[in-house]
């Protein structure tokens, strides 16, 4: 049952927490706040990952399951009144439900080793929605792993957090890797590169009527602003733009990752292709 006490806004634990809005308390600490029930639900179902929540009395009754596993899952949970819990949060309408997880990025070299069919790799993204939303597109595209390079935007900012709907606690994400060792690494795990460019030499849908998506596959994508630099994509295989077959300009960043992560996928799936072997 829940207990009737709340936590102090004094409380060391609450400062802590409110720390963690600051990159250089989430690197020193390797902690991150997920807020909001669906996240919180995600990081108390993730192993070893939650470690504490603050819930206010109304959130409490109204997400008690959520409570129950996140005491299952070992991690502290504290009552607070609504001042406290807008003091952790970093949302301007908070939903009652803050936690404070354990980082949970991977190794990159834990992602070559499971042979990925599948990545996303952000190259300078600096702005963490539009890092959260792809890693969201990887994830419903059914990504094996997604790496963001040493000049991209930190993994943990709460936008980024608040952006992956939950899909941070779903796959493999390695951290901090340069660009130049990303894509060599993946491609001595047998990986094709392709970078995600609006001036692209080759078209996707061309790409996918030549049946050469089928293979594992890496996309690069690079900053909304300015693009992938030249250097970046001599890197690649091949530079790929999604046809434009109507009057718009351009796709935002988020859009543009779906579509290729997805024309991937669904080549990969079909007859031929990488992930339509079965185990004999």
């Amino acid at each position: 049952m829940v207990g009737p006490e709340l936590i102090s806004p004094k409380s060391s634990r609450v400062s802590a927490a409110r720390r963690l809005a600051k990159r250089n308390f989430r690197g020193k600490e390797r902690l991150f706040l997920a807020e909001g029930p669906q996240a919180v639900r995600e990081a108390a179902g993730h192993a070893d990952t939650l470690v504490e929540l603050f819930a206010t009395l109304d959130a409490a009754e109204r997400y008690a399951d959520i409570l129950a596993e996140a005491r299952d899952a070992g991690a502290r949970v504290h009552l607070a009144d609504e001042d406290v819990i807008a003091d952790i949060s970093t949302t301007v309408t908070p939903q009652g439900l803050v936690g404070v997880c354990r980082f949970l990025d991977t190794p990159f070299e834990d992602v070559l080793a499971a042979r990925p069919k599948l990545v996303a790799v952000l190259a300078n993204v600096r702005d963490p929605g539009n890092a959260g939303t792809v890693l969201r597109c990887a994830d419903a595209a059914g990504a094996d792993a997604v790496v963001l390079t040493d000049a991209s935007v930190d993994l943990y900012n709460p936008k980024s957090v608040r952006a992956s709907v939950g899909s941070l606690f779903h796959l493999p994400v390695a951290v901090g890797v340069p660009v130049e060792r990303a894509v060599q690494g993946l491609k001595d795990a047998g990986v094709r590169i392709l970078a995600a460019d609006g001036a692209g030499e080759h078209d996707l849908d061309t790409e996918l009527d030549r049946g050469t998506m089928g293979t594992p596959t890496a996309w690069i994508f690079g900053n909304e602003a300015w693009g992938l630099p030249e250097e970046t994509r001599e890197l690649a295989d091949a530079v790929v733009r999604v046809p434009i077959h109507g009057k718009a300009e351009s796709l935002n960043l988020a859009t543009a990752a779906a579509v290729c992560l997805y024309a991937s996928a669904r080549a990969q799936r079909a007859p031929g292709g990488c992930r339509s072997v079965t185990p004999s």
